[in-house]
């Protein structure tokens, strides 16, 4: 080592010394150095930097004091809201479990035990029309508003999007053919009048489950309630058609096909501003039926339902000739037709002891006045 270094090693050994021991004068013999210690040349920066720690210290305990300040007292108003709700509740509690339990007892006893879930897909979209195949319970098919067809085959576990390069993507209803499932209609334009609805392009058919499609008519109708087909014959298929949602026309109405789509018949027809929104088969007997008229208009602000042109009307001839129910209460604006088959038992809707057919028009103001035909 040189006697630099060694110099220099000596002079930071006593200058360590001399701050721990703090003289007023620390002289380094090594070197024949003399320094005079003064508080702003050795330790200035130690007190600022002291400073500078307490002033944090106090910022961090003024902090912490209002945050626990602060946590208490909503913790307290929690707990004086959690004492005032169970106070005032214990009725509603005992009458929510009442309503829960009448639930629970009514209607088949065979379904008291199942509970609805979701069982998606949760990018479909809204919809108003689902269906499946009788005898199989892992095919079904829904249709959303805005979102195409749908179809599963597993029981709903997972879905499958059908009709993505077909027709308009708005279903106002699905239909499958009882006799052969390989049949499926579909009515694009849904008849939920909202505020925002898309219009559709008519009756799309496929012969292969929905693997492909085909245009069969009825595109000026923008609007299909429902579509329903004879459980005994597959060409046979009934258009329940709501027309244009926003304006008069007149491709509307019940309508027929009997050679699969080929050509439709009109069959109901009341004028242009009415048109159908619903028709359903007698369960017993197909050429029985029963159509709703809905004389509506919507606008983007408003909407204009019911009127002389609505009503519940039923045919004896498979559609060919209809007779308007005398009950009054459809003209208020139908939105569907519930058929009811009795038993041999006599009932509030159909007193008589032999079994028959009643249809009910479920209209806005079904809880006042539900018309029965």
């Amino acid at each position: 080592m040189s006697k630099c270094c060694k110099h220099a090693a000596i002079l930071r050994q006593q200058e360590i010394w001399c701050l721990m021991t703090a003289p007023r004068v620390c002289v380094f013999y090594s070197c024949g150095i003399t320094m005079f210690r003064t508080k702003n040349v050795l330790f200035g920066d130690h007190n600022l930097m002291n400073q500078r720690l307490h002033f944090r210290i106090a910022v961090l305990a003024l902090f912490i004091t209002l945050f626990t300040g602060l946590a208490v007292s909503q913790q307290k108003e929690r707990n004086r809201k959690l004492d005032s709700a169970q106070k005032e509740t214990p009725v509603a509690t005992e009458e929510a479990a009442k309503d829960e339990q009448d639930a629970k007892e009514e209607g088949d006893p065979l379904f008291r035990g199942m509970k609805y879930r979701s069982i998606g897909p949760y990018r479909g979209g809204r919809s108003i029309t689902a269906t499946g195949i009788p005898g199989d319970a892992t095919t079904y098919y829904f249709g959303a508003t805005g979102g195409g067809v749908w179809k599963s085959t597993d029981g709903a576990n997972t879905w499958s999007s059908i009709f993505d390069h077909d027709g308009s993507p708005s279903i106002g209803s699905i239909a499958v053919a009882v006799s052969d499932p390989n049949v499926v209609y579909v009515g694009t334009g849904e008849g939920c009048l909202r505020g925002n609805i898309a219009q559709g392009d008519g009756i799309w058919k496929s012969v292969d489950a929905g693997k492909t499609w085909k245009n069969v008519g009825l595109k000026d109708s923008r609007a299909i309630g429902r579509v329903i087909i004879n459980p005994r014959n597959a060409d046979i298929a009934f258009v329940a058609a709501l027309g244009h949602p926003y304006g008069p026309n007149t491709e509307r109405g019940v309508f027929r096909t009997t050679d699969g789509g080929k050509t439709w018949e009109k069959v109901l027809y009341k004028d242009e501003n009415t048109g159908a929104i619903d028709v359903a088969f007698d369960p017993q007997n197909p050429n029985i039926l029963f159509a709703a008229l809905w004389e509506v208009r919507r606008a983007p602000w408003t909407l204009t339902s019911g009127g002389p042109g609505s009503g519940l009307y039923r045919s004896n001839d498979g559609g060919t000739t209809w007779n308007i129910s005398k009950n009054t209460a459809c003209r208020k604006g139908p939105t569907d037709v519930w058929v009811l088959r009795s038993r041999r038992t006599p009932s509030a809707f159909i007193p008589s002891s032999r079994p028959r057919t009643a249809a009910a028009c479920i209209a806005p103001t079904m809880a006042e006045t539900p018309g029965i035909g």
